[in-house]
């Protein structure tokens, strides 16, 4: 059963707890992408004042970069530890470059992959393979990556002895879009790929819901108990980041005015981030929210059988476009399962 909007008030007002421990992150490498800004930011800080030892964060513009390392600095007082690489999810060439400097590194507590675009127009990503902006990035370049560095994280368990985790940062904004890929006959990516076949209005909404079932086909190929891997998503709520900063005004309007009634600030928004980065094996394919992973959040119609179907025929066809932009990735990070 979902929240119900008492419950999702109460919660959007709740005082999130800091889960992490410095001794639990304390030596760590963390990454973020999409940390130049909003809840991304906000935890990187966070994990440089719990002892880290190296923040990476990411950002399509350079200088947002390293704006927001200056500022990671200047506000937790520590330096040395924040550092920002560079990475377009929408452009496939820069999330292999990103994800080969991640093999290079001697070790990765957890991989939050952050980053976001929520777009109520048309737009296509500038980098190669493009494609429809939303996909590209929420869908395509975030999973992406995430099997790119799933090795690493599996290397990291073996020879630390600690829990790494891939978190994939969702939102329940999918759960409103009950019944839109049950209509759609065939490839269901592809159609959110063809211009004119499905509105724009909703596209991240339904970003969020394709995420979702991808990210529960994942989680079972790549169970715990066999590669060390913790495997979540999350959703930080409601938050007040600027996320549709790229939307058209309309929709900019009624984002900020729902913001200002229930949406956390950043900073409160980033301790789901933090929480989901340690929760731990019991998290794995679970839907954490509110520093919690509890099943209750999920819809009955996302898990059953009619859910699980839709789930198969997404994870089918992503499969397929993974595997042609970079061959052997999904065999390589399922081979960790074996």
């Amino acid at each position: 059963m979902v929240q119900s909007f008492p419950e999702f008030w109460s919660a959007q007002r709740a005082d999130l707890p800091i889960v992490p421990t410095p001794s639990a992150v304390h030596g760590g490498t963390y990454i973020v992408t999409g940390g130049n800004h909003g809840l991304g930011k906000e935890a990187a800080k966070h994990l440089a004042r719990l002892t880290a030892s190296r923040v990476i964060i990411s950002s399509r513009s350079v200088p947002a970069g390293e704006a927001a390392v200056a500022e990671i600095e200047r506000d937790t007082g520590i330096r040395g530890v924040a550092e920002f690489w560079q990475l377009d999810l929408g452009d496939f060439d820069s999330v292999r470059a990103f994800a080969t400097r991640v093999t290079e590194l001697e070790r990765v507590d957890a991989v939050i992959e952050n980053a976001s675009i929520a777009l109520d127009h048309w737009t296509e990503s500038g980098g190669s393979g493009a494609m429809e902006a939303t996909i590209a990035v929420n869908i395509v370049g975030t999973f992406l990556l995430g099997l790119l560095v799933f090795p690493k994280l599996v290397e990291s368990g073996q020879k630390f002895g600690i829990t790494p985790h891939l978190c994939i940062v969702g939102s329940a904004a999918g759960f409103y879009c009950e019944g839109v890929l049950e209509t759609i006959d065939g490839d269901i990516i592809k159609a959110f790929n063809t211009k004119g076949a499905l509105p724009m209005s909703t596209r991240y909404d339904s970003s969020k819901l394709l995420q979702l079932y991808v990210f529960r086909e994942l989680a079972t190929l790549l169970p715990y108990s066999k590669t060390g891997v913790v495997v979540n998503y999350l959703s930080p709520g409601l938050c007040n980041t600027g996320l549709a900063r790229h939307a058209t005004l309309k929709t900019r309007i009624v984002i900020r005015l729902f913001n200002m009634l229930l949406g956390r600030t950043p900073e409160m928004g980033s301790r789901t981030l933090l929480h989901a980065a340690v929760a731990g094996p019991e998290s794995h394919g679970k839907y954490c929210a509110d520093c919690e992973s509890e099943r209750h959040y999920v819809p009955d119609w996302v898990c059953n059988e009619s859910g699980k179907a839709i789930q198969k025929r997404l994870w089918e066809e992503l499969s397929g476009i993974l595997n042609d932009i970079e061959p052997g990735c999904l065999s390589r990070a399922l081979s960790t399962a074996r």
